[in-house]
């Protein structure tokens, strides 16, 4: 067994509210401490969105009641809101920037839209932006001029690796994170990479899978990433296999289970881990101790992930019977046992909300 700190996750969708057949705080959380994690940052691209102060009570006061394990919410940068958001700072994990594809209170259509919330919202807490090649560059751009920190959302090209590398170097004030899919899954130019066995509907994912070079990249530039995020964003079987199938994968349950396998072949190492899943998130995210919280790890177990035997509601991974080593046996949270051998042991309701 090896111990670890009970894990961060700063890039979770619950679902809730307006889509709770995918998820609920319930449901999420419980899959959340099945993973390791005994915090999670929700997002607010949920219906209706989190951009105000009635829309991000309703979010906490479901997850009062549900939420198993720890959590904030992210409030949405919309094109009318800055003071809004900006003001509810202290209660918020955050402030969401979707600087790509996003519709409704939520679309920032160009960058004097930006402005107002790099300009109001408090230093001391991030600005998280879901941006892509060019845009993230534009984000990079507005924290370097208003000497503000970013974090920068699910990279995944060698471009974008290459740009915050640079931007760091330089003193801007620049983070990022990487989710596993975008560490582990890859298309390449006929189309396949090691996705055979996946549909077209369950390849869906933004931003999209890259190619091997770009994988290749990431691995080689862990020393700039900061944070690995799940991206958690659950849509049914049904959904992902319809003729319009949404973007978005599963991962709270499978990210640990595939960075331990990476640690066994010393693509990583468990100090690696921890920066990355505890220590880095803590700080970028401005989090408050959990004490007497931990994760005992068999890093020894050998077994194949199965949907079939996990806490989302979803009910279906892209890493349907991928081999892995390394499994969550128990979970402590302030001071309760939260997990152990595959069962849930608190109550719903028994997570805190750290922003409170």
């Amino acid at each position: 067994m090896i111990k670890l700190p009970g894990l961060i996750d700063p890039h979770v969708h619950m679902r809730e509210p307006g889509a709770t057949h995918k998820e609920d705080f319930d449901s999420g959380t419980s899959a959340a401490l099945a993973g390791g994690f005994t915090i999670v940052l929700t997002m607010p691209n949920t219906k209706p969105p989190i951009f105000d102060a009635e829309t991000l009570d309703m979010a906490l006061d479901a997850a009062s009641l549900k939420a198993r394990c720890d959590y904030a919410q992210f409030v949405g940068a919309g094109p009318n809101n800055a003071e809004k958001a900006a003001s509810l700072a202290d209660k918020a994990a955050g402030l969401k920037m979707y600087l790509d594809s996003t519709f409704g209170e939520l679309r920032l259509d160009d960058m004097t839209l930006w402005q107002p919330h790099f300009e109001k919202y408090p230093k001391q807490y991030p600005i998280v932006a879901h941006s892509e090649s060019r845009s993230m560059a534009a984000a990079i751009l507005f924290a370097a001029i208003y000497d503000r920190p970013v974090h920068i959302a699910h990279i995944s090209l060698k471009e974008e690796v290459q740009i915050i590398k640079a931007a760091k170097e330089r003193g801007i004030k620049v983070t990022c994170e990487v989710c596993p899919h975008h560490l582990f899954l890859y298309e390449d130019l006929t189309g396949f990479g090691n996705l055979s066995g996946l549909t077209a509907g369950r390849k869906e994912v933004r931003p999209r899978l890259a190619e091997k070079e770009d994988v290749d990249t990431l691995w080689a530039n862990l020393n700039v990433i900061d944070c690995f995020a799940t991206d958690h964003a659950p849509h049914t079987i049904e959904e992902k296999d319809s003729d319009n199938p949404p973007p978005g994968f599963p991962g709270l349950e499978t990210a640990l289970p595939l960075l331990l396998t990476a640690v066994s072949e010393s693509r990583l190492t468990i100090p690696d881990l921890i920066e990355k899943m505890y220590t880095n998130p803590k700080k970028i995210f401005n989090l408050p101790d959990q004490p007497e919280t931990w994760v005992e790890v068999d890093e020894n177990a050998i077994y194949e992930i199965k949907a079939e035997d996990q806490f989302t509601r979803c009910n279906w991974t892209p890493f349907e019977s991928w081999q892995v080593k390394g499994k969550v046996r128990k979970v402590v949270l302030r001071g309760e046992t939260a997990f152990e051998d595959g069962k849930i042991l608190v109550n719903a309701g028994y997570g805190k909300n750290i922003r409170s």
